[in-house]
């Protein structure tokens, strides 16, 4: 889509983690195609310049920095405030998973890096976005866990231990925000990203086999998603989890 072919301006601001590439560029696309503005933040300040020019640099701006530094998730929301007055929606989607292997051997030190930057992130960008606009306004947040997060994770445990951390985070903050905010979260399958290249490159049909729907995922099943969760259409649902994985759990008890 075009900045000729967006749709007029929503009157609604988010802010999207981890947008520069991936599921959260994803997400950003199908907001701006809806009309919102949108703030997008990730480590790279080069890709995040890329993907406001692609995104429409009318409807949205970037702030570099790391996820779990303080004082980049309080200027990330002040630069959304400056630059659109509002922050209806926060996804939080910005996560790590430097490690492959056995729990048993993992290092502790990585561990407390994955839990610090996938769930003190998303709590932190939260507690930002509830004092300077929604507990007053209203608003959704949307957590994007995984479904490493509600089942057994070979070789990525801690990733999945973070996930399932995000999800349970999506409970309390449901529970405490409302009715103000809705807070939801999206477990996706493997969804074909940078991030997610070592469990199908080289492979990606033998993987895609295994999917009911005949395919991984892709940015735009997740953007769709959000889409959702942040509309009017989903103003009942909230502490929820939606699971987006092509029906892969439909095999969990074939053998």
């Amino acid at each position: 889509m075009t900045t000729q072919e967006l749709p007029p301006l929503s009157g609604r601001a988010a802010l999207v983690t981890g947008g520069s590439r991936g599921i959260g560029y994803g997400v950003a696309e199908a907001l701006v195609a809806r009309g919102d503005q949108v703030c997008i933040t990730g480590r790279n300040e080069d890709s995040l310049k890329e993907a406001v020019e692609r995104l429409g640099a009318d409807r949205v701006i970037a702030v570099a920095g790391k996820a779990h530094d303080e004082e980049h998730q309080a200027n990330a929301v002040a630069r959304v405030m400056d630059a659109f007055g509002r922050v209806d929606f926060l996804i939080n989607n910005a996560g790590t998973n430097p490690v492959f292997g056995p729990m048993a051997e993992l290092d502790l030190a990585v561990a407390r890096k994955v839990y610090e930057t996938n769930v003190i992130s998303a709590l932190g960008f939260a507690q930002q976005t509830w004092r300077v606009w929604q507990k007053e306004h209203g608003g959704a947040i949307v957590n994007i866990a995984s479904v490493a997060g509600i089942s057994a994770s070979p070789f990525v445990g801690a990733y999945g231990m973070s996930k399932a951390a995000m999800i349970n985070l999506t409970l309390q903050l449901a529970h405490e925000f409302a009715p103000t905010v809705r807070v939801n979260a999206i477990a996706p399958a493997v969804v074909k990203t940078k991030f997610a290249e070592a469990l199908y490159e080289g492979r990606e049909a033998e993987a895609a086999a295994a999917y009911p729907m005949g395919r991984l995922g892709v940015p735009r099943d997740i953007g769709g998603a959000a889409a959702f969760l942040t509309s009017d259409q989903s103003d009942w649902i909230t502490g929820q989890t939606l699971v987006v994985d092509g029906g892969i759990f439909l095999n969990a008890g074939v053998h």
